[in-house]
């Protein structure tokens, strides 16, 4: 299933914390997005009918084999371009972050790839 740039958004925030934390809560995705509560609550149905995220009743969200795999695929775009943006291009960095957020998200394999072949 194809996700929007907000969905994606939202399981980069989660593999993020899951990282950081060993765990996903709703109210730290909306911390971390600063978005409200129920636009969490929304983006977690979707993700879990799209089978990319569980949410047990313990009340902790859980990426699926696909969801862990996706969010690491958006991250990766996010910090590659964020590193050529600053590295490569000279970009300030606060910049190249905001940069990379956009960009992550409409970004071609093709030219994605000629990206991380001039960072090597």
């Amino acid at each position: 299933m194809i996700i929007k740039e907000s969905g994606e958004n939202y399981l980069e925030a989660m593999l993020v914390l899951e990282n950081e934390h060993g765990y996903i809560r709703s109210v730290d995705i909306a911390n971390m997005l600063n978005v409200s509560k129920p636009s969490v609550s929304k983006a977690i149905r979707v993700l879990a009918m799209a089978n990319y995220i569980e949410k047990p009743i313990s009340g902790k969200i859980f990426l699926t084999k696909t969801g862990r795999e996706k969010a690491a695929e958006v991250l990766d775009r996010h910090n590659t371009i964020a590193y050529y943006l600053t590295n490569i291009l000279g970009v300030d960095e606060a910049v190249s972050l905001v940069d990379a957020c956009r960009i992550e998200h409409v970004i071609s394999e093709i030219t994605f790839q000629k990206m991380k072949e001039a960072i090597k």
